[in-house]
């Protein structure tokens, strides 16, 4: 239907309730459906569609979260072991030990403030940076285009389509051209789906539908216009994602925490059991027995690992923006850090990604103005998507078209390569073909010399062939030209073209177009191997260009398989392949994906960077998925990871930045697992052999609350370099490895101290409580600047953070038994003999560690 029909009965709205339209938007004509949503052909007003966003919400699957701080905060007080606390705490003011729940009290409420300080800050941080890359979407208001948030998108909308863009809504078509739509992520169909106006049958599947545009499928081809009917929640998408509780695919790196916190959850249960259970049998009181052990589990748990985790990645999120790069799903840090094979297309990644025309000509190789006008009447007359082989062509405009005029088009395609323009020029009409020169030559059945005359194909055709080779091989990038004379209709006839149009064709001649090669590319390709990450470039050119582009660009195996070539192998024989091959050529779209998948079966972590239209399967199927921010709405849709800069030099310092940040949580995993197992592992050895509790649940509560200190400043420290210079991935088997060996050799030098206070210094309770207390503390903070370097520690700089984090806390802690604290803790002074004792126990076991350390790393690394 015409925009014209609409305005003749467009007439001013009438109210209509929600629920109360007797049939589906799909079957009700399009007069009723308008006037219902109160739109017409120039749109909604600005003022009108800010009531209907105020009133409707946002366009989001999901309401934005209502109290978000409140609720962060809330988190923080409601896992299964901090409720285990409070009901301790309870028990003690039962109990008349009021002074022992205050103090569990208080230290659970400092734990949970100090998590949600951290958590808040870094989901204000990354909400920043993600409105960096807000996808947006053309829309009519006020009778103009403009681009809006998609979030802003109301019913009564009007969407603007055109090839690449998102369909961010459920949408009744209106008028389109050509137009084609990938449906793949609701309705499973591979291949595009055509659409058109007009009415459904109510009963018609989704995929009967040919008038709906869905939310969550893309424009493949062609332009159109639509309203928007339902928004967010209530699209089919949305319903779909409600019943399922849809998430994105888990991470290596979510995989990982998973996992690790897995392990913790059985040692910590094992030993609280066990521990209970011996207490219990040796006759001391239920209660204390029962708080120790929980205690003591809550000293192995890492309680502010989710805190520390979501730090890290916001402060690494942040520090990537500074380089040009937008994390949009913070989980994809690691992955991003983990990659160890790239694949991307090499227009604007390995090469400028601005087409320059060289020369058009003839077939006969000389330059041809006929040739190089009727590409530019082509390029200038599209109405797709934006491309910078049409902008070249078109140049500065200078060339004069006001005797021509555009009658209709056919869209460019992925599956034709090609685009063709009817326009009108000295009262005659004329179909212009411009694509792939061998996808124009299948439409052509003969060929123009230089003096007009025409000879068949069959004779042109291998000569037009050999100068594609030679000039492929120059790494020049050709197109074809051909146009056909048009019957004209009667002028009261409209004038419409089809893809059947394309045939018995002329061909004109070729363009030439060049796209060098990055300044600097060869040696950022080497620096992205040396790194750990091979490049591989995957194109729909031509063999000849993609392998001089490979070469000249430095890749490990410029060797070429082609897109028919993948076609013939199956799936074992295409991984194999796929891992020694760098350069895939005339690639189709759909062979993307499953080249994707066959890099992955073997074994790394395969990232896919993408722009185009048809990229969004790929990424999607890639372990870490990345865009730039001129990319098609689709692809930055798709994308954990955007670049602000389609240059592989940003992607490398963000890969370094993803490492760093992977380092760091990895360093506060064997922090706290190494530390923490070892004063567990020798306090439950200590409760067994001593007539006493070796230390009170308040007081274990407070050395794990001191520990944490120092190791939440990890964020910010430094990264030696042997963690940046390669990909590296969780492993709980070597997590295991750490936390046994440095573990041990902590619980060794516990077992030192317990020997010196009991046997040494005569202590008694309350002494032995006091000298493990400080011994704990200060050893598990001073370990930190140990083992956060696999160097010797002298010569790896902590930060400054980290260190000022570290003297805080073992200041504290020399103060804390001469403090006003000490009585309500059970602490008391020490004599200065146990202080020096204490300084030689600490200065062995950083030594010790140290060695460790060395043995440590040379086992794992000849393992």
């Amino acid at each position: 239907m015409s925009w014209g029909r609409i305005v003749a009965w467009w007439r001013p709205p009438r109210t209509v309730k929600p629920g109360n339209t007797p049939t589906p938007f799909w079957s009700q004509p399009l007069e009723l459906l308008l006037a219902d949503l109160a739109t017409g052909p120039r749109g909604l007003t600005a003022l009108e569609a800010s009531r209907r966003l105020r009133a409707g919400g946002p366009n989001l699957l999901a309401p934005p979260q209502r109290g978000g701080a409140a609720l962060l905060l809330l988190r923080q007080f409601v896992s299964p072991i901090i409720l285990i606390l409070a009901a301790a705490a309870a028990l003690s003011f039962l109990l008349d030990s009021p002074t022992d729940g205050l103090i569990i009290l208080v230290i659970v409420l400092i734990s949970g403030l100090l998590g949600f300080w951290q958590e808040q800050g870094a989901a204000r941080a990354v909400q920043t940076l993600l409105q960096t890359v807000e996808t947006t979407t053309c829309v009519r208001r006020d009778g103009a285009e403009q681009r809006i948030p998609a979030a802003d998108l109301v019913p009564g909308d009007l969407l603007v389509l055109s090839a690449g863009a998102g369909i961010p809504a459920d949408c009744r078509l209106i008028e389109e051209r050509d137009l084609s739509l990938d449906e793949a992520s609701l309705t499973g169909e591979s291949f595009p789906v055509s659409k058109h106006p007009g009415e459904a049958a109510a009963a018609a599947s989704p995929a009967e539908r040919g008038n709906v545009l869905f939310f969550g499928t893309h424009v493949v081809s062609g332009t159109g216009t639509a309203v928007v009917v339902h928004t967010g929640a209530d699209t089919a998408y949305g319903s779909i994602a409600a019943r399922l509780r849809l998430r994105s695919p888990e991470t290596e790196f979510e995989r990982g925490v998973r996992q690790f916190g897995t392990l913790l959850l059985e040692v910590t249960l094992v030993m609280m059991f066990v521990i209970f259970a011996l207490n219990v049998y040796l006759q001391r009181p239920v209660v204390d027995s029962f708080l120790f052990a929980l205690a003591l589990g809550v000293g192995l748990t890492p309680q502010l690992l989710p805190a520390i985790i979501s730090v890290n990645l916001a402060q690494g999120a942040r520090r990537m923006a500074k380089q040009r790069v937008i994390v949009k799903r913070l989980a994809a840090i690691e992955n991003f850090g983990s990659m160890s094979i790239l694949c991307s297309d090499k227009t604007g990644t390995l090469t400028e990604g601005c087409a320059r025309v060289q020369c058009c000509s003839g077939i006969d190789g000389e330059p041809s103005a006929r040739v190089q006008l009727h590409a530019v009447v082509n390029a200038s007359f599209q109405s797709g998507f934006a491309n910078p082989i049409d902008t070249a062509i078109v140049g500065d405009g200078s060339t004069d078209l006001s005797a021509w005029s555009k009658l209709d088009e056919i869209p460019f395609d992925f599956s034709r390569k090609r685009q063709s323009i009817l326009a009108r020029h000295s009262g005659h009409s004329i179909l212009i073909t411009k694509g792939a020169l061998t996808k124009v030559l299948e439409v052509c059945d003969r060929a123009e010399l230089a003096d007009g005359s025409t000879v068949p194909m069959a004779a042109a055709e291998p000569e037009i062939l050999r100068r594609y080779g030679e000039t492929s091989a120059e790494g020049y990038r050709l197109l074809g030209v051909a146009v056909r004379r048009w019957e004209d209709a009667a002028p009261e006839d409209p004038v419409v073209v089809d893809r059947q149009a394309e045939t018995g064709m002329t061909f004109l001649g070729l363009v030439a177009l060049s796209d060098p090669l990055k300044p600097g590319i060869h040696q950022t390709v080497v620096e992205l191997e040396r790194m750990g990450v091979r490049l591989k470039l995957i194109t729909g050119d031509n063999a000849l260009v993609a392998a001089r582009i490979g070469r000249e660009a430095g890749l490990r195996n410029p060797e070429v398989l082609t897109g028919l070539e993948l076609h013939q192998l199956n799936e074992a024989a295409l991984s194999v392949r796929a891992q020694e091959v760098d350069v895939f050529a005339e690639i189709e779209p759909n062979q993307k994906e499953r080249l994707i998948r066959a890099l992955r079966r073997a074994g790394p972590v395969v990232g896919y960077m993408g722009d185009g239209i048809n990229d969004a399967p790929a990424l999607h199927a890639a372990d870490v998925s990345l865009s730039v921010q001129g990319a098609v709405d689709v692809a930055r849709e798709a994308a954990d990871i955007v670049l602000l800069e389609a240059d592989l030099a940003v992607l490398q310092a963000g890969i370094r930045e993803g490492r760093r940040t992977f380092a760091n949580t990895l360093k506060y995993v064997f922090m706290a697992t190494s530390a923490n197992f070892g004063n567990m592992f020798s306090m439950a050895g200590a409760s067994l052999l001593l007539p006493f509790l070796p230390l009170l649940p308040k007081q274990i509560l407070l050395t794990n609350l001191l520990t944490d200190l120092p190791e939440m400043t990890i964020a910010s420290d430094r990264v030696d370099p042997d963690w940046i210079d390669r990909p590296r991935r969780w492993s709980i088997p070597f997590i295991k490895r750490f936390m046994l060996t440095f573990g041990l050799v902590s619980s060794v030098f516990d077992y030192l101290t317990f020997a010196v206070l009991l046997w040494v210094l005569k202590a008694d309770a309350a002494q032995f409580r006091t000298g493990w207390f400080m011994e704990s503390v200060i050893s598990a903070a001073s370990i930190v600047l140990v083992i956060r370097t696999r160097g010797l520690l002298l010569r790896s700089r902590p930060s400054r953070s980290l260190v000022a984090a570290t003297m805080v806390v073992v200041l504290l802690t020399l103060l804390m038994p001469y403090s006003p604290l000490a009585a309500p803790f059970g602490f008391v002074p020490l004599p200065p003999s146990f202080l020096a004792l204490l300084a030689l126990i600490l200065l062995a076991y950083v030594l010790s560690a140290e060695t460790a350390k060395g043995w440590f790393y040379r086992r794992s690394l000849n393992a």
